[in-house]
């Protein structure tokens, strides 16, 4: 045989063992059909099995995610509300100094700033921002609010003049802007 031979015949054979790993075995013909039916159901068995498996774990995994859910929405408070805990205390210690024989003015007047920079600190932990316009500041519409405008001498227009209320973001989001008067 010569080399081109054997070529020739390497490739014709790998031509057929490709070509046969291709091919699915075939059943055979003589076989019993009742091992052949006690197979298939067998088979369907096992994938009928696997289905209800697949249905338990899809619905476990659906019932432990609506209560993982339900359990964030319970609990998605709990921190700020014992952030806040502290300021409702000294509330109450201010009210209960008030009301206590020789009690001054000045005394709860400091008591209640000390209560309102607590508050503002605890609600900043969280994102919640103060809109505090200056007067004279420029009257911005995405933050403030415009109450009325009067006409003021020396105080170009669109300028901020007084701050009725102060107004509020939370996250970059306005929650409530500042009410403000404008010149006019």
């Amino acid at each position: 045989m010569s080399n081109e031979d054997i070529d020739n015949v390497d490739n014709t054979e790998a031509e057929n063992n490709t070509e046969a790993d291709n091919i699915e075995p075939e059943v055979e013909i003589n076989a019993d059909p009742t091992a052949l039916l006690e197979d298939a159901r067998n088979k369907a068995d096992e994938h009928w099995n696997e289905l209800l498996r697949a249905r338990a774990d899809m619905e476990n995994l659906r019932r432990r995610q609506a209560r993982d859910l339900e359990n964030a929405h319970k609990h998605a408070l709990d921190r700020f509300v014992a952030e806040l805990l502290p300021v409702y205390d000294s509330m109450e210690l201010g009210l209960n100094a008030s009301n206590a024989d020789g009690a001054s003015l000045d005394a709860v007047r400091n008591g209640l700033e000390m209560t309102m920079k607590m508050f503002l600190s605890s609600i900043n932990k969280f994102g919640l921002e103060p809109v505090v316009p200056a007067d004279g500041d420029d009257f911005d519409p995405e933050l403030h609010q415009a109450m009325a405008m009067q006409a003021v001498a020396g105080v170009e227009a669109n300028k901020v003049i007084t701050v009725a209320q102060k107004g509020f973001q939370f996250n970059g989001r306005l929650l409530r802007p500042a009410m403000v008067v404008v010149s006019q």
